[in-house]
């Protein structure tokens, strides 16, 4: 989840500090850590839908302590994990030890990897962080194999005072780049979330 943004696409140390303080209770709730039983099975369904049924290279941006990461790997594909904060990327890769995966450290708006390299980009509660998010998808575009696809979770969070980007935003900067974008609501599935919620959660799927 944790990323760098300041400007463009570049990021700054600063927001890494943050996220390794977080490091440690980052995995206490229920949709990062993933130890209830019941959201974790959630999640492996929603990325079942999403994610390739043949094993491909993913990109998992903004990887946090790798959740998202090791049910992909599980499924067979082969994960590399981008994250701004050295302590999530320990916790990774620690739960990812023996499996097909990597972590790097780097910023999630411009990672450290090779464009044309992957079959997915799955990126979590990040964009909403990042400044001139057209610019940042336009990239995480270019990471992508020919009809590679692109897994935003994204949301906005709160109802007094909310943050985070509108689904319809991501859909408007998506649709003239690639061949074919979807929206798929979130908000509804209480089991994703430990709960229900009331504010917007959705994820786009997009394919290049």
């Amino acid at each position: 989840m944790s990323t760098d943004g300041t400007s463009g696409i570049s990021g700054t140390s600063g927001i890494g500090d943050t996220w390794d303080e977080a490091a440690a209770t980052f995995d206490d709730e229920p949709d990062h850590g993933l130890r209830d039983p019941a959201v974790r099975a959630a999640w492996a369904d929603r990325l079942d839908g999403w994610l390739p049924g043949k094993p491909g290279e993913v990109l998992d941006l903004g990887c946090g302590t790798g959740s998202l990461s090791l049910l992909a790997a599980e499924r067979g594909h082969r994960v590399t994990g981008v994250d701004s904060a050295p302590r999530m990327l320990e916790l990774a890769r620690h739960k990812l030890a023996g499996r097909d995966a990597e972590f790097r450290l780097g910023d999630a708006a411009a990672p450290p990897v090779s464009p044309g390299a992957y079959d997915v980009v799955l990126v979590r509660h990040v964009l909403w962080t990042l400044p001139g998010p057209e610019d940042v998808l336009r990239h995480w575009l270019t990471l992508l194999r020919p009809a590679g696809r692109l897994v935003l979770i994204e949301g906005v969070w709160g109802e007094l005072s909310p943050v985070g980007i509108p689904a319809d935003r991501i859909l408007h900067i998506l649709a003239p780049l690639v061949r074919e974008v979807r929206h798929i609501s979130l908000s509804q599935d209480p089991r994703l979330w430990g709960g229900p919620v009331r504010d917007e959660r959705y994820a786009v799927v997009a394919i290049s």
